[in-house]
């Protein structure tokens, strides 16, 4: 295993400058072709997801969905009662499923117009998992689980005892795997029976990540590095001493990314650490995998990094240059042509080249949410 810090690359500068924003890239070979829109509201730590026909959805911390059209034009804006961490979902037909801290559970359409709310007792942080029936899932603050038809109507609740703001992972069987507050790992069954459940020493406060062989991967504030069988069995367990909300991801031959703590890592899929780069500030956001080999990350001072599967530096780029802004929380999304969009305190930012950065990774679980869409489902385009 080795340890690397991350250097700018002098001299090698590319600026862009579009409304009245500036974006910095330090790289060999810098993206650009790059739009920033303002977002409303104090910062936003909801990741954007991306629709068949390129709109990018971003909730905000002011408690709004955008939309927004790949040239980074404003569509529409929705209001709901009050904040959103939870990442947007977007079901086979379009309509875009999250939760908002007022406690509601919302379905709206592609054009913007309330479809329905489910009321639960509590903040629903957790980001929704769309089931191949159409079924969605997710964890609210008020303990309980939920599993809501298409049309918004209940179909059942499982109970935890604890706050639930992990966002599910469904496998390729349909079972649905989160964990909660009690330190509990949980697999479900469709019909909302348990499966079988985990035990940890923490809080499960991240959301899991499923390879191609069904191997369940999932992080605890107990500091470890959970992998488990389909059948709840313990594969291995690695201690990172990690407590943080950054979820892993996996590129096509079973590695493994996320951020522990200050640094930037890579685990064996036999669960041995391959790298660590220093980050330089706690991350929570999770990574994204390109087709190239291309690991994007959040970086200190507002940055985007990209670093390759063996750990070295291939490019980064400043999203804003506001010293006063906190840095990024949300993790990237890439879309179809290799644009990059990710949302910073102020900006929602499409980062690209003139060269056409690579697209995602094939593989089950290349990002946060598993694919544009954010269904958080094996096998979902």
């Amino acid at each position: 295993m080795k340890r690397s810090t991350v250097l700018n690359l002098a001299g090698m500068a590319a600026v862009a400058i579009f409304w009245g924003a500036q974006l910095i890239c330090q790289a060999q070979s810098a993206p650009t072709n790059v739009w920033m829109l303002d977002l409303p509201g104090p910062y936003t730590t909801s990741s954007p997801a991306i629709a068949p026909d390129g709109t990018i959805y971003q909730a905000t911390f002011s408690g709004k969905l955008l939309a927004v059209t790949p040239a980074g034009k404003l569509k529409w804006m929705f209001q709901t009662g009050s904040e959103i961490r939870s990442s947007p979902a977007i079901g086979d037909d379009g309509t875009i499923y999250f939760g908002s801290r007022d406690g509601k559970f919302y379905a709206v359409t592609p054009e913007g117009s309330l479809q329905w709310t489910f009321p639960t007792g509590a903040w629903v942080d957790s980001s929704p998992a769309l089931g191949a029936d159409g079924t969605i899932y997710f964890g609210s603050w008020d303990t309980h689980f939920y599993a809501l038809h298409p049309d918004g109507s209940r179909k059942w609740t499982f109970p935890t005892g604890d706050i639930i703001d992990s966002s599910p992972a469904i496998g390729a069987d349909g079972t649905i795997y989160f964990g909660s507050h009690n330190k509990q790992f949980y697999a479900l069954k469709p019909d909302g029976t348990l499966r079988w459940k985990f035990a940890t020493s923490g809080q499960i406060i991240s959301s899991p990540a499923i390879a191609a062989d069904g191997t369940i991967y999932f992080t605890s504030t107990d500091g470890n590095l959970y992998a488990l069988q389909p059948d709840g069995t313990v594969r291995w367990r690695l201690h990172t001493g990690g407590a943080m909300e950054s979820s892993p991801v996996l590129d096509a031959n079973g590695n493994l990314y996320l951020s522990v703590n200050l640094d930037d890592v890579s685990v064996s899929p036999d669960g041995k650490m391959r790298w660590q780069v220093l980050s330089f500030f706690l991350v929570d956001a999770s990574p994204a995998v390109t087709a190239n080999g291309g690991i994007y990350f959040s970086a200190n001072a507002r940055d985007l990094m990209a670093i390759t599967t063996d750990g070295q530096t291939m490019w980064r780029c400043n999203t804003d240059t506001n010293s006063e802004h906190n840095n990024i929380v949300a993790s990237p999304a890439i879309g179809k042509d290799g644009t990059i969009y990710i949302a910073n305190v102020a900006y929602l930012c499409a980062i690209n080249s003139t060269n056409r950065l690579a697209p995602l990774a094939a593989g089950s679980w290349p990002m946060f949410r598993a694919n544009p869409r954010h269904t958080g489902r094996v096998n979902a385009n």
